[in-house]
């Protein structure tokens, strides 16, 4: 890519548009396309493309927020653990609003809370080393894409003989939770626009099941305007063909083998197990826990602390919506009782949430 103005360029879309139209002409079954990547919800949403795509074909929103998928009980620990009068919690800013059982991380800010919002997991360790009489946990949220630099964190720590250096993980991998999603009576997906950040790092094989199994078309897609509307173009000619694989229009970034020395990184330092996301349950295997033989960082067994019963908040819709059962305009506290100043779910709150998207920008 030499100019990023190259993928936004309206002619380019309304060519993509066009022929997305005359491929999709003869069919009269609708097309449901499911995004899991928040990046790609908010460039949905930001440029309009749903207005662009004929009446057959549907975009639906899933859990490609890692913020939205982080159940309840992460916030309160995480609250909890801010609490105690030597810990400093570091933290990507998207989770400080989020809003826990009954209170969250912006709340016990203002109530004299050590609470910093970090933009590099390197920066917590930094803090770490800064300040020795602390105790630093960093709040490891996030998909394959990050798990890598949180996994490095760890290695950094390590290396400079931190004991002071925490990560409270909270990571999942993308895979499972297509499955589970792929398997419900309820929702008929034709086909995925799988998530550019995610393989990276992965590669595109962790998606072959879905094609071979579920027989559900798979395109890895970037995200400019013109990347979604080909990545929906190549799903749209699968689909009218009835064919079903994994192509990659993200090709200018995306490798067929991904990134080793981020998977070796992964592997290094995590260790698969079963973890609840918000919506969607406990899915066997789609979470990765610190490794026992870096436990010693792991804040969850190092740093004991009482948590409150977990409750989640009437009458929100964000599991459903995760879920892509329900659209934002769908919940009862969409754009009144739920808004981004004063919000009630996560799905309102992340700047990769599909309630924040829906809001911003009015579709």
């Amino acid at each position: 890519m030499k100019y990023q103005d190259e993928f936004r360029d309206r002619h380019v879309v309304l060519g993509l548009a066009a022929r997305i139209r005359e491929h999709a002409a003869g069919r009269t079954e609708p097309m449901t396309f499911m995004e899991v990547c928040g990046t790609h919800t908010m460039a949905i949403y930001q440029y309009g493309l749903r207005t662009l795509l004929p009446p057959q074909v549907r975009l639906i929103s899933g859990p490609g927020c890692p913020v939205c998928v982080t159940p309840n009980e992460y916030l309160d620990r995480a609250v909890a653990l801010c609490r105690l009068p030597d810990v400093i919690v570091a933290t990507f800013g998207d989770m400080v609003r989020v809003p826990g059982s009954t209170s969250s991380l912006q709340e016990e800010r203002a109530r004299g809370a050590d609470i910093r919002i970090v933009y590099s997991p390197l920066d917590a360790v930094a803090l770490a080393a800064a300040h020795p009489e602390k105790r630093v946990v960093f709040l490891g949220v996030g998909f394959e894409t990050t798990a890598p630099a949180i996994g490095g964190s760890i290695l950094a720590a390590k290396k400079q003989g931190l004991a002071n250096y925490f990560v409270l993980a909270a990571h999942k991998t993308m895979p499972k939770p297509m499955g589970v999603l792929s398997a419900d009576p309820e929702l008929k997906i034709d086909g995925y626009i799988c998530p550019a950040h995610v393989s990276t790092i992965t590669g595109p094989e962790i998606y072959r099941f879905l094609a071979e199994e579920f027989h559900i078309p798979c395109v890895i897609t970037g995200f400019e305007p013109a990347d979604v509307m080909q990545g929906v173009e190549m799903l749209v000619r699968q689909v009218v063909a009835g064919e079903s694989r994994v192509e990659t229009q993200y090709s200018r970034v995306v490798r067929p083998e991904g990134n080793r020395k981020a998977q070796e990184v992964i592997r290094e330092i995590f260790t698969p197990c079963d973890v609840p996301w918000r919506g969607i349950g406990v899915i066997p295997g789609s979470g990765l826990r610190i490794a026992d033989a870096y436990a010693v960082f792991d804040a969850e067994k190092a740093i004991p602390v009482a948590v409150e019963e977990t409750r989640e908040h009437a009458g929100c819709l964000c599991g459903e919506i995760l879920k892509g059962k329900a659209a934002p305009a769908d919940c009862p506290l969409f754009g009144g009782a739920c808004t981004p100043e004063s919000p009630v779910g996560a799905c309102m709150v992340s700047s990769e949430g599909t309630c924040a998207a829906a809001y911003k920008y009015g579709q």
